[in-house]
């Protein structure tokens, strides 16, 4: 039986890199178009001044990085890190903000505007927002004990979004495993890119809406029943009733919700994954490869934040070929340059 579920699962993959490397290449990453200096004599304070204000955001109130970085996760998975996901509605346009995987589980967008705002009073009309939630993103990480990495700019704004593709580009919370493979290798990113960016849920939050049907599920099949994980889950519920109260939280890693560290494939080694899609990765039959890597990740905090480096720089460099010929600066990251 073990041989029979490990030859589907190779079949499987196989399958779903096949149709990735049919469809991917629209959103192909563009490495020559963005470089380490491209801001250096136009603006180059620019890293500068994103840190400073992200400094000042994640003392405040450290949940300012993991909604800095999610921003950064689902503009990237939507026509490519181009700026789209900033967009607000208007007559003419349809931004993603309304779409239903974004309109509960983004904020930050003030953030966003403030280091704008900062931009554009030292170098007007230089720096696109693309490009600013790509640095933020990297130094939310750093301000809570994450790694660091250079982050290559050199991106222009998307004049459109793309409210449909919202839906079926970004992984959902009750998503299946080999759905969500599909939708990485679609954007370009491998098996090994998904489980470690998986691991940015070390310093997230999630909406009862989303870990309601997990917890009232099959958390005790997967937990080890352990008078913790008993009290755990008993909280859990107490947070997140069978109906209502959909909008309460709760930490993605519960041992340290403020620190990005890799207690989150620990917890998952535990069987007590807050999100099915996350739980998955170890406790799938198809998960032989995913099990594997939390495994590893769990073990070796230093290999995961290297590969977590790695592949934030593969997703920041997933671009939007169209923003090259046709993309700008936006004035005002909201809205399209009249």
């Amino acid at each position: 039986m073990a041989t029979f579920v490990h030859h589907s699962n190779f079949s499987i993959l196989h399958l779903l890199i096949l149709v990735f490397s049919i469809f991917s290449s629209r959103l192909h990453a563009s490495k020559p178009y963005l470089t380490l200096d491209y801001y250096a004599s136009t603006c180059p304070n620019v890293f500068e001044i994103v840190w400073k204000e992200m400094e000042c955001a994640v003392l405040s109130d450290p949940r300012n990085a993991a909604l800095i970085l999610r921003l950064h996760f689902h503009d990237c998975f939507v026509q490519g890190c181009d700026g789209s996901v900033l967009l607000d509605d208007t007559i003419d346009l349809k931004g993603e903000k309304t779409a239903p995987a974004n309109i509960n589980s983004l904020k930050g967008f003030k953030l966003v505007d403030r280091i704008k705002n900062m931009l554009e009073s030292e170098c007007p009309g230089i720096v696109s927002c693309a490009d600013i939630l790509t640095i933020a993103a990297r130094d939310a990480v750093i301000l809570v004990g994450g790694p660091y990495w250079d982050v290559p700019v050199g991106r222009k704004d998307s004049k459109t979004a793309n409210y449909e593709l919202v839906s079926s580009n970004l992984p959902t919370a009750d998503e299946d495993l080999l759905s969500i493979i599909s939708k990485f290798l679609y954007q370009g990113l491998t098996v090994t890119d998904m489980v470690a960016l998986a691991g940015a849920h070390t310093i997230g939050m999630a909406r009862c809406e989303n870990f309601r049907g997990r917890i009232y599920g099959d958390f005790e099949l997967t937990s080890e029943k352990t008078p913790l994980s008993e009290t755990y889950l008993s909280n859990l519920k107490s947070t997140c009733p069978a109906v209502g109260s959909d909008n309460n939280i709760s930490a993605m890693d519960y041992v340290t919700p403020n620190h990005f560290d890799n207690s989150f494939y620990q917890i998952l080694l535990r069987g007590e994954g807050l999100l099915n899609s996350d739980q998955e990765m170890y406790s799938s039959v198809f998960g032989i490869q995913t099990k594997e890597l939390v495994n590893k990740y769990a073990e070796d905090p230093l290999a995961f934040f290297q590969q977590f480096s790695d592949s934030m720089v593969k997703m920041g460099n997933i671009t939007n070929a169209d923003t090259f010929v046709d993309g700008e600066v936006r004035k005002n990251c909201r809205f399209v340059n009249t």
